[in-house]
Formats: structure tokens, sequence, C-alpha cells
């Protein structure tokens, strides 16, 4: 079998060193070696060329997390635009409160256990019951189960009640005593607003109800969320900390030519 040049052992060492082994389902090169026609010691080739070759290696390695930032930029870019040129898109499912035209759209991703989360909760009622007229306020789902354990439990339990009518309600009273999450807390919730009981456990026990907050968590990792509550105001990021004010002043700076 003929010596692989030293470009192409290049080429795959650096593909190696990008992860594409990985995506090839290996972990390894001698993986790799049981579906592609390669020397038997080409292991210690292309190490031996990374060991040579540093530099090329961290170049390489900083070129494709540059690339990186920019199709992720893109990505978000383009989500951004389409919350304020096509939001009909961008809310799809979700919960909606306040007005209909869906001129001004706030989007807020959220996690009912975190504490912040509660404390903008209040902000935002406040807000929206001066402007629920002229903004329409849009609540998407980002439970940080990592360090939330009843924040994916909590917004299957929203969830379900949407199926039925009472998000708001359902939202409402989960802020309202954050502190007792639980499946107790839940279903007490549920008997308050008259829910179906059974149905209630059934939905938000399915895989519908995960698959609709996978779809908001996976567009917030789109859009480079890093943690909750995470707002936006006709695709411009809303700074904390929130109030009432600000708020109001972001959404007069809309209206200015």
């Amino acid at each position: 079998m003929a010596q692989m040049s030293p470009v192409r052992l290049g080429s795959l060492a650096l593909a190696c060193w990008m992860g594409w082994t990985v995506l090839a389902g290996c972990g390894s090169l001698a993986s790799l070696a049981q579906t592609s026609p390669i020397p038997p010691d080409l292991e210690n080739q292309v190490l031996q060329i990374i060991r040579d070759n540093p530099q090329v290696i961290l170049e390489s390695l900083q070129d494709y997390q540059r690339n990186q930032q920019v199709r992720q930029q893109q990505t978000q870019q383009k989500l951004l635009d389409q919350m304020r040129l096509d939001p009909d898109t961008f809310i799809g499912d979700s919960p909606t409160l306040g007005s209909d035209d869906r001129r001004i759209i706030l989007v807020e991703f959220s996690d009912y256990q975190c504490p912040f989360c509660a404390q903008a909760h209040g902000v935002l009622e406040a807000f929206m019951a001066k402007n629920g007229d002229r903004v329409t306020f849009v609540y998407k789902h980002f439970p940080l189960t990592q360090i939330h354990p009843e924040a994916l439990p909590a917004a299957t339990a929203a969830w379900a009640a949407q199926q039925q009518g009472k998000y708001w309600e359902f939202h409402e009273a989960l802020f309202a005593q954050q502190g007792r999450l639980g499946e107790v807390r839940y279903g007490e919730i549920a008997t308050e607003l008259g829910l179906d009981l059974e149905r209630f456990n059934r939905d938000r026990t399915s895989a519908e109800a995960l698959s609709a907050i996978n779809r908001d968590r996976a567009l917030g990792e789109q859009l480079g969320l890093r943690g909750t509550p995470t707002l936006f105001l006709n695709g411009q990021p809303v700074e904390l900390p929130l109030t009432v004010a600000s708020l109001e002043a972001q959404v007069a700076a809309l209206s200015k030519p």
C-alpha cells in the first residue's frame, strides 16, 4: 500500500483533533481503521505530526472556533429577525398574553424554579397590566435542569394546564408558591383550577409535553442563552435588572425613527 503523503496525514490529524472521529461514531483512529483502508501505523504517524506541528493544530482550532462563532451568530440573528418580522412562526404554540396585533413582542425564556424569574414575574405582571393593550407577552420554557430539579416537571405541568385553557392561572400559581414546587403542589393547583385531573396527569407526563418544552429549550440554546430570565423585545435583548420603567423606555424607543 502506498505511503500516505504528509499533507494527507496532516489533514487527517487535524480532522481527528477537530472531532471528526467523534462525529463518525469512533473514539480513536483504531476504530476508524475498521472502515477505512489506512496503514496500521497511521495513529503513530498522526500523533507525530501533532507533536511536530503544534502551531498548526492550534491555528486550525482557532479557525474552527471562529467559524463556529460566526455560524452561531448568524443563527442567532436569523431567529431575532424572525421574532420581529415573522412573530407567528417564532411564537408557535407558546402561551401569549396581551395585545393580539403582535406588533410589539416581549419574549421571556424562564424557569419556574429560578428565584430571579420569580422576581421578574412580578415586574412583568405590573408592566403588562399597564401595557397589555399594545404589547404581546410570550412565555418560552427554559428549565435549568442541572440546578433546578423541579424546573422541568413544573414546565410540563404548566403545559398540561395550557391544554385545558388554564395556562396563565397555573403559571401564576407556580410562581406564587415557588418554594412548594412538587408533585403534591401540581395536583393541588390543578384541583383548585377545576382541571380534569386524569387528563392533566396524562398530559403532563406525555411525550408531547416533553417535546414542547424541549423545542423551547432548543430555541433558547440557538439564541445562546446562558441563564434565566432572558428577555427580548422585538428581537432586541432586554437588559437586567428588569423594571417597569426600563421596559417602557425600550418600548418607547421602538417608535423612534
